[in-house]
């Protein structure tokens, strides 16, 4: 099985509002940089967006570290959130409906099929492929609004 590591971040100009993301796939001595661009979403969904979209190009099973500055994307996974949405008819801990519940779904797919784990990192720090992926995703937006 592949060792495959991982590092997304997301962006929002407004939240709601205009949306970036960025993720960097490696492989061995190999580096794969994606990103993309919503006009009109918030800053949760673009890190759930980097995160599915860099996973979405692995074709076979894979060993797989994702690193994310979103705390909502790794305690979800880390912290059973998403046990818990499941157990609760995707009803969060607010007693409101889980919000992103399809882009939820195709994370846990994700889940299900790789060997996956989260790794959560400080945004805006000294990390290299987070302070990249942050540039990717912002990038993004700057792109779309010039």
């Amino acid at each position: 099985m592949k060792n495959i590591t991982i590092y997304t971040d997301g962006a929002c100009s407004g939240n709601p509002g205009c949306g970036g993301w960025g993720a960097i796939l490696m492989f061995n001595d190999l580096k794969k940089e994606i990103s993309g661009f919503d006009p009109n979403t918030t800053n949760n969904k673009m890190e759930l967006t980097a995160a599915i979209e860099a996973l979405k190009l692995l074709k076979e099973k894979c060993k797989i570290t994702l690193y994310s500055d979103s705390a909502y994307l790794c305690n979800a996974f880390n912290n059973n959130w998403i046990a818990n949405w499941q157990k609760n008819g995707w009803i969060g801990s607010n007693k409101a409906p889980v919000k992103n519940k399809e882009l939820w779904e195709q994370l846990i797919y994700f889940y299900n099929f790789h060997e996956l784990t989260f790794i959560k990192v400080k945004g805006h720090a000294d990390n290299e492929y987070n302070n990249r992926c942050d540039a990717l995703a912002t990038g993004e937006i700057k792109k779309h609004l010039n």
